[in-house]
């Protein structure tokens, strides 16, 4: 198994380094073809370990070489393939696969078409670092890997000032969170001796609580970070610069997810300490109703299935939190299918409105373009957790598990933010799809995608229906690794009435939402309407105005202290004194080279000189040697 574990984890890699090799020349159509076959023999390695670790195989232990061995600290290229890994892998893998086929499509006049493929396979390789890594040292350059890889394909279109704005954001948002990451890691080395997970997990029981809950801590707020969760959550809007497959495989599936699967992987310390458990969950509580919040109101359809993904993480971060780290695998694997067939249908449209954003601008697409219609509508109805489809299993047991766990206040939050999630799912379904054709007012003629970028988008379609079948089979898998239970009401009645009641209040939430947007009477914004006046649409337009206080009270007060040092510090003091010393020597040369002159007279003159100065030294160092008694009981009686 150990060949199919490398072929899984460097056939990325190699796939990065031959579109690597054609950035700087035209568009060649064969560099998206091989990348995409790459990336399809890692899934396919990666379905073999599925398979092997579902027949009950012993995980795959592989130590590649000594990264770093010095006194006590020892740290290797190893990785493993477990429960957790390789279904990581399996979401990694599957969900790049099919973006990249898409992308052949999407990128299709783009002129980095070459660099792009380079970006995105050197993502899914540092996205499988961080899964596949045995130790936190690795799973940290995996982290760092991936951060690096999004700054390039967020700015991509770097052309854009807002592409690279948004870039940076998200990079230095990034860096922040991960400086406490990195202090948990120094915890965690500083007290067990050791970075592999099982070796440091071994340790951790017989630690004193306030050291696990520091640790606990600290590796959070790295979670908090690349997982965009509050107060670091603004990032992830902004991300939707780039193009939309970087959007459908780093910001739904993939790279915003390593925050949960840090959280899940490291299970048995914050088994150990409950009450950060309750606050993950309670903080994953709040931004799944605060990110819904947002979308009710908002106009740009990449940002609204954003806001949706932020949401959904506060939703795993909950069950995690609550100590049902399955349930928060499970549902980052659902989540990943439906929320990529999301991204990729909404890519589809933007196409095919020159890409266009705002959904009143668009309406009755679903004429021109029936495939992607129906794609995007059950990837909804999975979102919205309607049943038989994948959302409803995994969503479902979360809001078990709060109830279960009699975390009523939790329960209630996640349940009325399913409510949410249905109706701004669907008003972006209705106002795309349903009602009066507004588009032909902007002389806007829509067309479908290419054949082979839907053919592409199926297999996520498929499990977007059927993932719900997996639930039993992955329980079975992760139960021994992550200690997992089977959430159940105790009342069979109480369990019922949970059961339809939210499927009620999700199936009204959809109907009110094509009732209010899915008819001829819905018009495009224009700022006047008493809704769009009204406090409460000002503030969740406005993302409560957060990105306003992060830029007035944050941004600008350290843009401007740092103007001070520059000006002040850095060029009149810094810079100065490097300036002086190299204009003495400077002064100092151009008044001496004339000793160099090459005329012998005066050569000779400077020697001489020189001479003279010396014996002269040699003299009154000479006579300062001998009479030194005296010359000191002399300064001693002139009180020197």
């Amino acid at each position: 198994m150990e060949k199919y574990l490398y072929i899984a984890l460097f056939a990325p890699l190699v796939s990065s380094l031959f579109s690597a090799l054609f950035t700087a020349t035209p568009k060649k159509l064969f560099t998206g073809i091989v990348a995409s076959l790459l990336i399809l023999t890692s899934f396919v390695a990666s379905t073999i370990l599925l398979m092997y670790i579902l027949k009950g195989g012993e995980p795959v232990h592989v130590t590649m070489m000594t990264w770093m061995a010095t006194g006590d600290l020892y740290i290797p290229f190893g990785f493993v393939v477990d429960q957790i890994s390789v279904t990581m892998m399996m979401v990694v893998t599957l969900v790049s696969t099919v973006v990249h086929v898409y992308s052949i499509g999407y990128m299709d006049h783009d002129k980095g078409f070459n660099r792009f493929f380079a970006w995105l396979s050197a993502f899914v390789f540092s996205m499988m670092v961080l899964v596949m890594s045995d130790n936190y040292a690795g799973l940290f350059i995996g982290w760092e890997g991936v951060g690096l890889c999004s700054w390039g394909l967020i700015g991509f279109w770097f052309h854009k000032k807002s592409a690279t704005w948004a870039a940076n954001e998200a990079f230095i948002m990034n860096r922040i969170a991960d400086l406490g990451m990195l202090i948990g890691i120094f915890l965690v080395y500083w007290h067990t001796g050791t970075l592999q997970y099982d070796e440091a997990f071994a340790v951790m029981p017989s630690l004193d609580n306030a050291t696990l809950t520091w640790m606990g801590i600290f590796l959070f707020i790295g979670a908090m970070g690349k997982s965009a969760q509050f107060p670091l959550h603004t990032w992830l809007a902004d991300a939707m610069e780039g193009p939309t497959p970087v959007s459908a495989l780093i910001h739904a599936a993939t790279m915003v997810t390593a925050g949960v699967y840090l959280v899940v992987r490291s299970n048995e310390l914050y088994s150990l300490i409950p009450n950060v458990g309750l606050f993950i969950a309670s903080l994953g509580a709040f931004v799944a109703v605060f990110a819904a919040s947002m979308a009710l109101v908002n106009r740009d359809m990449k940002r609204i299935i954003a806001y949706s993904t932020l949401s959904q993480l506060g939703y795993m971060f909950a069950a995690a939190g609550l100590g049902a780290y399955w349930v928060a695998l499970f549902h980052l694997m659902a989540h990943a299918f439906f929320k990529a067939l999301l991204f990729l249908g909404a890519g589809n449209v933007m196409h095919a409105m020159h890409d266009e954003l705002d959904p009143f601008k668009m309406g009755g697409l679903k004429k021109v373009m029936k495939w992607t219609w129906i794609m995007m509508t059950i990837a909804s109805l999975a979102l919205a957790g309607i049943f038989p489809f994948a959302g409803f299993f995994s969503k479902d047991t979360i809001l078990e598990a709060a109830f279960a766990e009699h975390h009523f206040v939790i329960y209630g939050v996640l349940l009325f933010t399913a409510g949410l999630t249905a109706f701004y799912s669907f008003r972006l379904v209705a106002l795309i799809f349903h009602g009066e054709e507004r588009y032909k007012i902007f002389g806007i003629h829509p067309h479908e995608a290419y054949r082979f970028m839907l053919i592409a988008m199926s297999p996520l379609l498929i499990l977007a229906m059927i993932a719900g079948i997996f639930k039993e089979p992955f329980f079975n898998m992760v139960e021994e690794i992550l200690g997992a239970a089977e959430y159940h009401i105790h009342s069979h009645t109480t369990a019922l009435i949970m059961l339809v009641g939210t499927q009620i209040f999700v199936a009204l939430a959809i109907l009110y939402a094509y009732k209010k947007y899915a008819n001829k009477k819905v018009t495009v914004p224009d700022g006047t309407s008493v809704v769009e006046n009204s406090f409460i649409y000002k503030l969740l337009f406005n993302q409560y105005y957060i990105p306003y206080f992060y830029e007035e009270y944050i941004v600008k007060p350290y843009r401007e202290l740092s103007e001070v040092f520059w000006t002040k510090v850095d060029l009149k003091i810094v810079d100065a004194t490097v300036d002086g010393i190299a204009g003495i020597v400077y002064g100092t040369g151009e008044k001496t080279r004339q000793m160099q002159s090459g005329n012998l007279s005066t050569m000779l003159k400077w020697m001489v000189a020189g001479l003279v100065g010396l014996l002269s030294l040699a003299v009154v160092f000479g006579l300062a040697a001998r009479y030194s008694d005296e010359i000191l009981a002399f300064l001693s009686a002139l009180g020197v």
